[in-house]
């Protein structure tokens, strides 16, 4: 039987990762002692790869597909086929940014006041094309973690990523200027991702899982109306794409469905229940694919 072998990132992006899974439809079920989670699909073969190192790994064929950063990506500059963006990240739907930061107190303003100075970061690829691009020369150093509690001690300013920048801040750090925005990325070796078995179990995957991320925040609403009411209701109802109308069995009443924004609900049902609609119901989506 054909398996897939597939790269899970483990650390910051795992749980997300695995709850992403859940909603797509595959359980994967990781022990503290193994680095090759279970998975309730004969066909997948998973391993627990950092993201950091996914690219490589995947360019080598030691894995046929993975999920990783754009950002590791480009810093490593792995010669694999991307998919497609995941825009989800460790709290939630969104992208990550690159930063370049200082103290808050610091006098520097911008990448121009950083040259002969120390900049500590985990991606030191980045951040010296960064300072290429700006004609800034200066002592980029690899930092193996806790990169926001260098500054001042240790470095005059860092490169690191940051969702919401409160870290940064607790650390009393101004961002200075962003190097680049990121999101997870499925990627596929080439040789893997031209056999035809493999090709449409990546895309299938793919599919899937952009429909599970499509799904986060939104919910469906299904309710009934007089077609007397029909044209209040439907302008009172936000949509993706146009409701479904359906005609039930008595013509003077139809059912509606449709999809929207969770955060919407609230003020969307009393205004279809002032526009004569009933028979309300709000359930949870897993998927949504176009």
């Amino acid at each position: 039987m054909s398996r897939l072998k597939l790269g899970i990132p483990k650390g910051s992006l795992q749980d997300s990762t695995v709850d992403l899974f859940a909603k797509a439809g595959w359980r994967i079920s990781i022990s503290s002692r193994s680095y090759f989670p279970g998975i309730d699909d004969p066909e997948i073969e998973c391993m627990l790869v950092r993201a950091q190192e996914m690219p490589r790994y995947v360019e080598s064929g030691a894995l046929d597909a993975g999920l990783t950063g754009k950002d590791w990506i480009m810093e490593t500059g792995a010669e694999v086929e991307q998919i497609g963006e995941l825009v989800y990240s460790k709290t939630g739907l969104g992208r990550v940014r690159w930063v370049l930061a200082v103290a808050e107190d610091s006098p520097m303003q911008s990448v121009k006041d950083l040259e002969g100075k120390v900049i500590a970061t985990e991606a030191v690829g980045m951040t010296q094309k960064y300072l290429a691009k700006h004609g800034v020369k200066a002592n980029v150093e690899f930092s193996w973690g806790a990169t926001e509690v260098k500054v001042p001690q240790l470095a005059d300013a860092i490169v690191e990523v940051t969702e919401t920048g409160s870290s940064l801040r607790a650390n009393r750090l101004r961002v200075v200027d962003t190097l680049m925005e990121s999101a997870t990325t499925l990627i596929a070796n080439r040789a893997s991702y031209k056999d035809a078995w493999k090709h449409e179990k990546i895309s299938h995957m793919m599919m899937l899982l952009d429909g599970a991320i499509k799904a986060y925040n939104r919910v469906g609403l299904m309710l009934n109306v007089r077609r007397a009411d029909l044209d209040s209701v439907l302008k009172a109802l936000p949509s993706l794409r146009n409701p479904t109308v359906a005609q039930l069995s008595d013509p003077e009443w139809v059912a509606i469905n449709t999809i929207i924004e969770e955060k919407t609900v609230r003020e969307i049902i009393p205004k279809l229940k002032a526009a004569r609609a009933e028979g309300i119901v709000e359930y949870p989506l897993n998927k949504v694919v176009y």
